[in-house]
């Protein structure tokens, strides 16, 4: 396969697994190059890229700046909080602007799900999700796979689970998809009120029991809550007792995982609650690889840009 299947990167549900194995091997070059003295390549010296956040992001958006900047890629930052937007201007009126400035791709993160998909159909330049409401978040989910991949070799067979809050989470999807495409399989965990009604559509296991689900897995990826999105028209909605609680029955600690016969690969995309969905000793363990993936998020998104770049008009 010589290249993308896609002209963008709108979700890992449209994409294939040849797909996500070129990303892989592409990863693997410009990992290569991250770990030289000079980090930078001039594989996208005549490509203009416009990161375009309606969302508050720390690192996913520095991880993209980071990944266009050593492909010696032109950069222009787009933030929602002080724009136009907020004197009312329309998504497409906002990216129209920005492409009459001869940007090709957009690289972009919005609250409502589906917003890079309604995109990619009104305009011409390359479009990458970097996240959008409760649906996607496919960089994240390459990322991931690619790290546990990284560790435990071919993902076909594997069993990865899931913990925390699956219903407002887009990594979880996304790594449902990814991780489904490349023959592992997939168990989430959580409480009832934070596992969606569809993920019996998705062909996944559901485990309310911790110790059960870790008991399963090789593999486990924790998310945090996102007490941000528990709301309904701004008001706060109650799905569990108290974080205090939450931590009882879902916080990953090193004494679970003592408890276990095996030892399994601790992933957790970030920002992490320590005390909360995963203790510190388990953060800071050799079983954790989360600075691996961040590390690796750099090469990845290196691979998804340099590839789409290919399929510029």
């Amino acid at each position: 396969m010589s290249g993308l299947s896609t002209k963008h990167l709108l979700g890992i549900k449209y994409i294939t697994a040849d797909d996500i194995n070129l990303i892989f091997k592409t990863a693997d070059n410009f990992k290569d190059v991250l770990n030289r003295p000079i980090k930078k390549v001039p594989s996208l010296r005549d490509v203009t890229i416009a990161n375009v956040f309606f969302e508050n992001s720390t690192r996913t958006k520095i991880s993209f700046e980071l990944a266009e900047k050593r492909l010696s890629a032109d950069v222009v930052n787009f933030s929602a909080s002080s724009s136009s937007v907020n004197k009312g201007e329309t998504l497409i009126d906002t990216v129209n602007n920005i492409l009459a400035m001869k940007v090709d791709m957009v690289v972009m993160r919005h609250p409502s799900p589906g917003a890079p998909v309604f995109l990619s159909k009104h305009i011409d330049a390359n479009i990458v999700n970097a996240g959008d409401g409760t649906h996607e978040h496919p960089t994240q989910a390459l990322l991931d796979a690619y790290s546990i991949r990284e560790r435990v070799g071919d993902l076909k067979g594997k069993k990865v689970l899931i913990i925390g809050d699956i219903l407002h989470s887009r990594v979880a999807l996304s790594n449902i998809f990814c991780l489904q495409k490349l023959g592992a399989k997939v168990m989430v965990c959580g409480p009832p009120t934070l596992i969606p009604k569809y993920i019996n559509t998705l062909d996944v296991k559901v485990e309310y029991n911790l110790k059960k689900a870790l008991e399963w897995c090789d593999v486990v990826n924790i998310l945090r809550i996102q007490l941000e999105r528990q709301t309904d028209e701004g008001i706060p909605i109650k799905y569990f007792p108290s974080l205090r609680e939450y931590a009882m029955f879902y916080g990953v600690t090193k004494e679970l995982l003592q408890s276990l016969k095996k030892d399994i690969l601790v992933l957790h995309p970030g920002p992490m609650n320590r005390g909360v969905e995963i203790s510190s000793d388990v953060a800071d363990s050799d079983q954790a690889i989360i600075l691996d993936q961040v590390e690796n998020g750099v090469a990845v998104r290196m691979a998804v840009l340099y590839l789409l770049a290919g399929k510029l008009d």
